[in-house]
């Protein structure tokens, strides 16, 4: 099945994440956006893009019944991916601008956080990484995305509280960069993308690089234990018994 729809109008390509009610995240999933992206990266026409959800969510993040299933072995080989498709969005070298379309939760949030700037649509949709409210570590490329987004003492309210906020909270904390009413996400989107798609390719990538290699840098040498760490708390007995009460509809 196919997970990403892609459409491209006027050098900007729009990336929708279609799975299911919440648009959750799979190992299949993680493989069609990388594949979608990196199509992209080749096409000259396309100078920048949006990545955005269908329906109420952005993305629910993990799909954790599906990954229920999984061994401790399979389950790190998935996380391995999704780092591995986090750290290319951080480092992508056209623009991604995430057009929160709705609710946009701990996996979707690092999603989010990996592209260059966050549109949130305002009203219902909440944004969060609440790992802890589960009994869940996070990762080390999204704790420092985190950091570089919003400064360490908000990164430390965001992960220990694991609070949901409104749009209007998060661009409070830095956590998205501009609020949308839902009627205008779109347009207001697209207005945002084709301004940084305007700027010179060449010099958009060397700040970008220069802004956030060191930080990628730093989050590689650690993203190894990270993931070791977060799998033995996913499967510890405490963890598995709140993972087993999500549903997803």
């Amino acid at each position: 099945m196919h997970f990403i729809e892609v459409s491209k109008n006027e050098g900007i390509a729009t990336l929708i994440l279609c799975r299911g009610k919440v648009n959750a995240l799979t190992g299949e999933v993680v493989d069609q956006l990388k594949q979608a992206l990196s199509n992209i990266e080749k096409d000259p026409d396309i100078r920048a893009l949006i990545l955005t959800g269908k329906g109420t969510f952005f993305s629910f993040g993990f799909d954790v019944p599906e990954f229920l299933s999984y061994s401790k072995d399979e389950f790190s080989d998935y996380l391995k991916k999704f780092t591995g498709l986090l750290a290319y969005i951080f480092l992508y070298p056209k623009p991604i601008v995430a057009a929160l379309n709705g609710h946009t939760i701990a996996g979707g949030c690092m999603l989010s956080l990996a592209c260059d700037q966050r549109v949130m649509s305002a009203g219902r949709a909440r944004i969060s990484l609440n790992e802890i409210s589960f009994g869940s570590s996070v990762l080390a490329g999204s704790t420092e995305m985190l950091r570089a987004c919003v400064g360490n003492s908000n990164a430390l309210e965001i992960l220990y509280s694991g609070a949901m906020y409104s749009a209007e909270q998060a661009q409070k904390i830095g956590l998205v960069d501009h609020v949308a009413q839902e009627q205008d996400l779109v347009e207001t989107s697209k207005k945002i993308t084709a301004e940084l798609g305007e700027k010179s390719s060449a010099a958009f990538t060397s700040i970008k690089l220069l802004l956030r290699k060191p930080i990628a840098k730093e989050f590689e040498k650690k993203e190894e234990d990270a993931i070791k760490e977060f799998v033995d708390i996913w499967y510890s007995k405490a963890t598995w018994e709140n993972l087993k009460k999500i549903l997803i509809k």
